[in-house]
């Protein structure tokens, strides 16, 4: 298989290792399983030649033309990560170059892949348009504001569209390069895995801090303070929006704006993050951790814990003490 990776000035140093090391690792592992799948053929392509990456190194790229048709193009991140600064690099004239390139390879119906904050430059293309996506989960509102047309879901660390797949935050390249491996041997990826020591992390959840997300609509702010405040007792929507001198309907739009969840869901987020902090950090029983946190028993606390971040107490605790 053939892939191109796509190299910008500013693209993520840790992002592209991760992608080139999780494919030359899988290429050199082949040769453990009976029935080996070809080798990747991985080439850096770039509008312009060499570039250099976020931290200052050069990197050997060719142009799209001079390199093999790829299977798939993959988009690394690239350095910025404050949303205004992104918004700022994503949009400039420069980048127009990068935008053509995805069209052109999404219209020859080459497969795309993206993580991070590579994301975004496959949404300023239009390629994401009307497609199911993931992104970094801290720029997710601001993705959602400049992307309407995106079905994003930023809980995801992958996200599967026809012909495009893309991944979360930072460490997501992993995810999305063994995803690479895994379409052609299953086998092979999860050799891949231990060998890098790469768990198995379908969503970001657990990763996602609330009151960061918040901050991006001030009603959103204010809701996600008199959740807090009222961590141990029933969550009434009402109650809330009341509170804060509004009404459900605009505390529910501004939430559902911001976040693309309801109410119940990011309040839901906030009793499950602290109760991952309880879990790690005290020696209250899963039953007494659930009732700080607004829930019944610690039947429900574990159900949600599962359903919502993958993981259980029992796990937490492990993870806190260094264990797996």
């Amino acid at each position: 298989m053939k892939i191109s990776v796509l190299v910008v000035d500013g693209t993520s140093d840790s992002g592209l290792a991760a992608v080139l090391d999780v494919l030359q690792t899988a290429n050199e592992l082949r040769g453990e399983l009976p029935q080996p799948p070809p080798p990747w053929q991985v080439t850096c392509v770039g509008p312009h030649g060499p570039v250099r990456t976020a931290a200052g190194h050069l990197v050997t790229a060719v142009a799209p033309g001079a390199a093999p048709a790829p299977d798939v193009l993959v988009v690394p991140g690239v350095g910025h990560k404050q949303p205004e600064l992104l918004a700022t690099w994503v949009a400039a004239p420069e980048r127009k170059p990068v935008q053509d390139l995805v069209r052109t390879a999404r219209a020859a119906g080459v497969p795309l892949a993206a993580a991070c904050t590579g994301t975004f430059l496959l949404a300023e293309s239009g390629v994401l348009d009307g497609h199911p996506a993931t992104t970094s989960w801290w720029l997710a509102p601001h993705f959602r504001k400049r992307y309407p047309l995106v079905a994003l879901d930023e809980t995801r660390m992958l996200a599967h569209a026809p012909g495009i797949t893309t991944a979360g935050a930072a460490t997501a390249h992993l995810d999305l390069a063994l995803g690479l491996v895994r379409g052609t041997s299953p086998a092979l990826a999860d050799l891949t895995a231990r060998y890098l020591l790469i768990d198995t992390r379908p969503t970001q959840a657990g990763y996602a801090v609330p009151s960061h997300l918040a901050r991006t609509d001030p009603t959103v702010s204010a809701f996600e303070r008199w959740v807090c405040d009222h961590l141990d007792r029933p969550l009434r929507i009402a109650d809330a929006a009341r509170a804060q001198g509004t009404s459900e309907r605009t505390l529910q739009r501004a939430v559902d704006r911001a976040l693309g969840v309801s109410p119940l869901r990011f309040a839901q987020r906030i009793r499950l993050e602290q109760a991952a902090h309880l879990l790690r950090t005290t020696d209250l029983p899963t039953e007494a951790v659930a009732r700080r946190v607004g829930y019944e028993n610690a039947t429900t606390l574990t159900t949600l814990l599962r359903e919502r971040l993958d993981t259980t107490p029992g796990r937490l605790r492990r993870q806190a003490l260094g264990r797996r």
